[in-house]
């Protein structure tokens, strides 16, 4: 009797970059969305492995003249001091961090309409041309960061239905859909847990929180 051997294709380690912008630990509603999405994201994919960037506890390099200058005169071939180097390697360091990551997971609070300065300084950093994305004369701007999935979880204190106007408001969600999608990312899933600051808050997020973990199996 001929004995077959079934061979099961092994499936490849992903690394998943979490991107963390609440410095507000557990009281945070964006981070206990996270915690819940990965919990939940680990059960299903035990080999893959989770980097969180907390924004509040990196070392973010500061765009300054050094690193703008850095940039400038390095991308065109001029000459530069050593300092400007080293400050442009900072960017492209976290840059590299970014684009090596085979899936990426962002929680966000609102503040003040839009998003957490500390995240707003990352994005000015990582989000530059000949990186993350191009520009043609003839087609425009294009995102160099493609193939990867992301998955935008996101609280805010007020609702911003769009049938009462109160979208106008909304600088968070709008604005991290747009950039994530100018770098190239395509798959993206948004998940906002609304109204954090007036009554049943708890049963809102309570619910959104079997919404992560039901999105995080199909991640």
């Amino acid at each position: 009797m001929e004995t077959k051997t079934k061979i099961r294709e092994s499936r490849t380690m992903a690394t998943i970059l979490h991107i963390q912008s609440s410095p507000m630990k557990e009281i945070s509603f964006s981070n206990r969305l996270a915690a819940a999405f990965l919990d939940a994201y680990t059960s299903g994919h035990p080999e893959d492995r989770i980097a969180t960037l907390d924004l509040w506890h990196a070392d973010l390099p500061h765009f300054d003249f050094l690193a703008a200058s850095g940039k400038y005169k390095i991308i065109r071939g001029m000459p530069h001091s050593p300092e400007e180097a080293s400050a442009w390697e900072k960017v492209l360091g976290l840059i590299g961090q970014f684009k090596r990551a085979d899936k990426v997971v962002l929680s966000a609070g609102m503040w003040n309409f839009s998003i957490p300065y500390r995240l707003k300084q990352y994005l000015d950093v990582i989000v530059q041309p000949g990186h993350t994305f191009g520009f043609d004369p003839q087609k425009g701007y294009f995102g160099l960061v493609t193939g990867k999935p992301l998955v935008l979880l996101l609280a805010s204190g007020g609702e911003y239905p769009e049938e009462t106007g109160g979208v106008r408001f909304d600088f968070q969600k709008p604005y991290l859909e747009m950039i994530f999608q100018f770098m190239g990312f395509s798959d993206m899933r948004t998940l906002r847990v609304e109204g954090t600051l007036g009554p049943g808050a708890e049963e809102k997020l309570r619910l959104t929180l079997a919404e992560a973990q039901k999105m995080a199996g199909e991640f």
